[in-house]
């Protein structure tokens, strides 16, 4: 099978699809691997490296898209990616399809592609193994970034996170007790912050309570407006596998808030559960609604491009290692966890969930 790795075209994108030593177990059973030049060097993994493990380099985008039977990719191809591929191909990536555009899905429908969607691969027990590793880091950079934002040279409030003697911490809420949530927790609590947690899973919330000294609290309007409105820092972090999440923090809520808090949405590779979200970028990751810094970048672990490309690997490799050896119909066919992550498959949409009910309609 040709395995193809190309560089990560979308802005600030600075993973890869494969490690040079993911690479050489695939090269040692016989496959094909092509890796675009420069394709690993935002995460340090060098041409020469891949080159070691037995990959070709290839010096144009459209020779690794064309060359693919299987195309392993970080974020959703863009359009023209799209039209590169030879029909029948297949795409491996973190798709989140939930907040792709109808003619991206139209163009892979037309072409017969294969899409599997890591984030939507769940194990028997309800877990999602390779989104979990880079919720885990999403997690532990909101406090990092919400700590930077808060700063007054980044137009926050001036204020320290774990606060000094008589001088108060900041007042953290976080929205979800998921994996995000536990991390972000982690996190928060270590530099010395105030932690309020909401979920509305109450079993979550002991989770929480059992591990870390915080506030919890179960989420409704009520507790999530309370809460809200002495923040210093709000951290949406709710995953609803399979659909966009609800919007929770509503603009009447955060009207209410203290001037120059931060607003930080991490569910917004989703679509977001903060109703004045939208998506922002690293070069511009930040802006200003209702007084309120906003902080909506959906490749947040990006920035940490190589212990985010080892992560996830970690947790996608055993499935990629059986899409080439089994091939993709049989792969698709023995794993039923695999097959979660199947969106597209021959022309045919084949896991309707990772549609959005808006995509559905039109």
């Amino acid at each position: 099978m040709n395995v193809c790795i190309p560089k990560e075209r979308r802005p600030f994108e600075y993973r890869v699809g494969l490690t040079p030593s993911s690479l050489k177990m695939l090269t040692k059973k016989g496959h094909q691997c092509y890796v675009e030049h420069d394709a690993g060097l935002g995460a340090g993994f060098s041409d020469q490296e891949y080159q070691q493990a037995g990959a070709i380099i290839a010096y144009s985008s459209h020779e690794v898209f064309g060359r693919a039977d299987l195309l392993l990719k970080v974020a959703r191809p863009l359009l023209e990616e799209i039209d590169w591929l030879q029909p029948g191909a297949t795409i491996a990536g973190l798709i989140h399809f939930g907040s792709a555009r109808k003619n991206k899905i139209d163009k892979l429908l037309q072409k017969k592609i294969t899409t599997i969607a890591y984030e939507q691969i769940r194990l028997p027990d309800g877990t999602v193994p390779v989104r979990r590793p880079l919720s885990e880091i999403g997690g532990r950079l909101a406090a990092q970034i919400a700590a930077r934002l808060l700063q007054n040279d980044a137009g926050g409030k001036g204020i320290l996170i774990g606060g000094v003697p008589a001088v108060p911490p900041a007042e953290i809420v976080i929205i979800g007790a998921g994996v995000v949530g536990t991390f972000a927790t982690r996190a928060f609590l270590g530099m010395d912050a105030h932690v309020t947690v909401l979920d509305k899973n109450l079993r979550a919330l002991q989770r929480i309570s059992e591990r870390f000294s915080c506030v919890t609290m179960i989420s409704n309007p009520g507790n999530i407006a309370r809460a809200c409105s002495y923040a210093d820092v709000i951290i949406g972090a709710i995953l609803v596998p399979g659909e966009p999440p609800p919007v929770v923090v509503t603009r009447s809520i955060l009207h209410d808030m203290k001037e120059r808090s931060v607003v930080m949405d991490v569910s917004i590779d989703e679509g977001g559960c903060i109703e004045t979200s939208r998506p922002t970028t690293h070069e511009h990751p930040t802006f200003i609604e209702e007084g309120l810094i906003h902080y909506c970048v959906p490749n947040m672990p990006s920035i940490v491009a190589r212990t985010a490309t080892h992560a996830f690997l970690n947790a996608a490799f055993p499935f990629i290692f059986e899409i080439a050896n089994k091939g993709v119909e049989k792969a698709i066919s023995d794993n039923p966890s695999l097959k979660l992550g199947v969106g597209t498959y021959r022309g045919e949409i084949t896991n309707i969930s990772t549609i959005s009910p808006r995509q559905q309609m039109e």
